[in-house]
């Protein structure tokens, strides 16, 4: 996980306690205002649109959120929040 990158949890709006459904529903509803089909010519929404997408593919795998966790730990990103 590069330093640059925001907190996941962060990008969807939520709690590190967020369940699965939590996760689902933060991004639908942030996919969809961001959406580049819906931000024709927004090259900051299509940005924002990879960055939420990123962050819903690790966090809604029960693997890849628990690796997630683990390098949290270990970075300034879980010692900031």
């Amino acid at each position: 996980m590069a330093s640059t990158k925001r907190d996941y949890y962060e990008v969807l709006g939520l709690s590190r306690e967020a369940s699965q459904t939590e996760v689902k529903k933060a991004y639908r509803r942030l996919a969809r205002d961001h959406h580049p089909d819906a931000n024709p010519g927004d090259t900051g929404a299509e940005e924002r649109f990879k960055e939420l997408t990123e962050a819903y593919e690790v966090l809604s795998n029960p693997q890849a959120r628990r690796a997630y966790h683990l390098r949290l730990r270990t970075s300034s990103v879980w010692a900031a929040s």
